[in-house]
């Protein structure tokens, strides 16, 4: 186990409070060091930690708030980092927090297993999609668990609550949290907070996309989230789940339009510009496509990071006389509609401020090798 694993108190149900100042902190260091962003939960409990006053109203836009620019946890998996100054500032004056992580720009997938003991639904509910014969007795069938290895013997695969490979982690109810890294592009989501139509199997709950994850060693008022066995490292998805995975609808939508490479009249107002036309349109088509496929993914796709070097881009070539102001913001405006409709406000905001500091550099792509 790794250093900052390793506790000397038992996974007895302290408080959270109990334990060690910098246990909490160590833990948040450990899943940054590991590229897992992370975010603070309210002491003892599974929740993230309470917003600011401001960014507790209802009525509060996180797209437009500050909160993270300036420090602040507001928003939970939303606000995770990897920035260990930061990390520093949150759990060293906050040691009571809890560690939470953000599955998607960890590009994690974690299978939730749940415990409780109840009665089984109908057989249909059972393993979504999968038809069980009416011969079948599945009234032993009482928590997730039997849900899972009825699904891997179904598939003539391992069951993923014994897979010895990745980190599987205790959790204080009993349940198991089983860690998988992607190995691809594909934005997985989370079956919790959606239609009941996504459920990979009853009592089973995936975090991906859109949610988090407690972290390993993190106590509440219930007790410790305890690895098990030696991996303390997610193996990648095995096949056969991430196929069950999209079987189960755990992927966007399939009416949401793929993102056009670039939008149309991006290459057309390049050429009309004139000079530099094909090393200036491989410049700005080439961010653009960015800030475009973000449409795959509705959460942490890094959005605003890829429309303001968009328009850092625009603004060197409208510098350099390639492109004009207009057809720029143009550009700009529409590859980022097709991106995320709907937030046009904070759209606006990213291109002006990328344009004003690309304009101070003139970019000039034919002199570049």
């Amino acid at each position: 186990m790794p250093a900052e694993l390793r506790f000397s108190r038992s996974d007895s149900g302290d408080s959270a409070t109990s334990r060690p100042v910098a246990e909490s902190l160590a833990i948040a260091r450990w899943c940054a060091s590991n590229g897992w962003p992370v975010h603070p939960l309210a002491p003892g409990r599974k929740t993230p930690a309470a917003n600011c006053p401001v960014c507790r109203d209802p009525r509060h836009d996180r797209a437009d708030c500050g909160c993270r620019a300036a420090g602040r946890w507001c928003h939970g998996f939303h606000a995770a980092t990897l920035d260990m100054t930061r990390i520093h500032q949150w759990w060293g004056a906050n040691p009571a927090f809890g560690v939470g992580v953000a599955c998607g720009p960890a590009n994690l997938v974690v299978i939730d297993i749940d415990a409780h003991p109840t009665t089984p639904p109908s057989r249909n509910r059972l393993l979504p999609g999968i038809a069980i014969a009416d011969d079948v007795d599945v009234s032993a069938m009482t928590t997730g668990f039997h849900s899972l290895a009825v699904l891997a013997a179904l598939e003539g695969a391992p069951n993923p609550a014994d897979d010895t490979t990745t980190l599987r982690v205790r959790t204080p109810s009993g349940g198991l949290h089983i860690w998988y890294r992607t190995t691809d592009s594909r934005p997985w989501q989370c079956s919790t907070g959606t239609s009941p139509t996504r459920a990979l199997a009853w009592q089973i709950d995936v975090r991906a996309h859109g949610g988090y994850i407690i972290a390993p060693g993190t106590t509440t008022k219930t007790g410790t989230y305890t690895p098990l066995g030696a991996a303390r490292l997610p193996a990648p998805l095995p096949a056969w789940l991430a196929l069950e995975l999209e079987r189960t609808h755990h992927l966007p939508a399939a009416h949401i339009p793929a993102p056009l490479p670039v939008p149309p009249r991006a290459r057309q107002a390049v050429i009309a510009a004139g000079g530099g036309r094909d090393h200036a349109t491989k410049a700005l088509t080439t961010v653009l496509a960015d800030v475009t496929a973000c449409a795959t993914v509705p959460e942490n796709a890094g959005f605003t990071e890829k429309l303001n070097r968009a328009a850092y881009t625009a603004g060197g070539l409208v510098a350099a006389g390639q492109l004009t102001q207009q057809d720029a913001e143009r550009i700009l405006t529409e590859a980022a509609l097709i991106a995320r409709p709907g937030q046009e406000r904070r759209s606006q905001q990213i291109i002006r401020s990328g344009l004003a500091a690309g304009t101070r550099r003139p970019l000039h792509p034919r002199s570049r090798p």
